[in-house]
Order: structure tokens, then sequence, then C-alpha cells
């Protein structure tokens, strides 16, 4: 007898649950919503308040501008997302910071492939250190910029996660061949019409060459990761030296 897999599941803590599944309702990631193979719940932190007044916050110790969520009003959030028998004990739960490490592909398919994290969005100037101590909050960041809280970051996290799970998108080839598969850029895409305000498709996409295709494509990845993520280009192997900037392609001899 085969045991179906536990679907992945986001729990995403959030003073402000209205925000979802705000884009995570429409496109691929809504209608795989629709058809069951994720499932995603918003809880308020304001649930785990304690006073009528449903306070979350306090000022920062040391004094200084702003407010810093409490850390027995989100523990006691974050321990009651995990009861229930359909919880996984070992689940990832991520808090989305700034000053987290920056989130990869790599471990956004690390993710995809486990039972789905329990996400914490901050907000004000930030949580209460011993909460993300005390309850193992992996931080993580979507960039090195500030925003007004962590329920966009999240939202980005959880769609790069749900288009790699199995039956999301059409073809496993679209998720295997594209930015960052093999720390990469994505090679230029060109489609109708073959001439386009007098600039063809290069011609060697036309060619019917498939090995020919596969190196301009390698080619084009290289140059583009070469020119705009010198970050990336040098944790590549096997990278071609001096390659610092994306090659013109010819373009394609037309009459006139």
């Amino acid at each position: 007898m085969t045991t179906q897999a536990p679907i992945w599941r986001a729990t995403v803590l959030t003073l402000f649950p209205e925000m979802f599944p705000g884009p995570l309702g429409v496109s691929l990631a809504g209608r795989a919503l629709a058809s069951g193979l994720w499932e995603l719940e918003a809880r308020d932190i304001r649930a785990s308040a304690t006073d009528r007044h449903r306070s979350v916050d306090d000022t920062p110790a040391g004094g200084g501008p702003g407010m810093v969520l409490r850390a027995d009003i989100l523990a006691a959030a974050i321990d009651a997302a995990e009861v229930g028998p359909e919880r996984p004990k070992d689940r990832p739960r991520l808090l989305m910071s700034p000053r987290g490490r920056p989130l990869t592909q790599v471990r956004v398919a690390e993710l995809a492939q486990g039972p789905g994290p329990l996400i914490v969005c901050g907000r004000f100037e930030g949580v209460d250190q011993r909460v993300i101590d005390g309850r193992g909050l992996e931080e993580v960041s979507i960039g090195d910029y500030v925003l007004s809280g962590g329920e966009i970051a999240a939202l980005a996290l959880i769609d790069a996660c749900v288009r790699l799970l199995p039956g999301v998108m059409g073809k496993e080839a679209s998720g295997a061949e594209e930015s960052f598969s093999e720390g990469l850029l994505e090679y230029p895409q060109y489609t109708r019409p073959q001439l386009f305000e007098g600039v063809p498709i290069p011609q060697v996409l036309i060619s019917g060459d498939h090995a020919k295709v596969a190196a301009w494509r390698r080619a084009e990845s290289e140059a583009l990761t070469a020119a705009r993520r010198p970050d990336l280009w040098a944790q590549v192997p096997g990278k071609v030296p001096n390659r610092a900037s994306r090659q013109k392609t010819p373009k394609n001899k037309t009459d006139g």
C-alpha cells in the first residue's frame, strides 16, 4: 500500500494575514493552491497577545527609535502554530530579515523538497533576539534593501518554492533551464516575429542544430553572468577567463 506524500504547506505568522494569499492566489501558484497541490496558512500574531489592546511590541531596550516585536508574544504565536498532528516537528522556521543570509535558488530547492516552512514576518525595528535564538529562527534575506515588513519577502520566497513543487509547472524543463539553475543567469530568449523592428532572431536559434543552440545559450549565460553578477561568476567552475561582457550576436543578413 502506497503512502501519499504530505502536502507542502507554508505557515506564515504576520500582523497582516489579509495580505495572503495575495499574488499567490493567481497564476501558477493560485491554480496549484486551488487544486490542493500545496497549502497556505496565514496566522495573526496578535491572536497571541495577552492584553485587551492586543499589544505585540514594546520600546527597544537601551533606547532608540521604533518598536520591537516582543519575545513572549511571538514565541507564543510560533508555539501555537506548531500544535497539531499534521505539523512536522523538523520543518524550517524562517524569519524574513534584511540581515539574514541571501536567499538562493539552492536554498529554495531545499525548501521545496521539504514539508514547507513556518515563516515569521517581522515589522517595526525587528524581533527580540531571544525568540530568534530560543525558537531557532533562520534569518533569510531577499536583497540588500529594507521593506516595511516581511510579508512581501515571504510572498517571494513561497512563490519561488511553489513553482518547483511536482505538478505545478507544465514542463519540468522549464524549471531546470533558467536563471541560477547552474549558478548562471539565464540566456536571452526570442520568439516570433522572426524580424522585429529590423532586428532578427539570432540565426543559430533557428538553425535546427541543437548542439550549436546549447553552446550559444551557455556562452550567453556565461557572458551575462560575468558582466552583471561577478559575485556569481567568481563561483562558477570551469568558467571562461576574461569573459566580462556579453558579445553582440551578429545580425542576420537581410535585403535592403
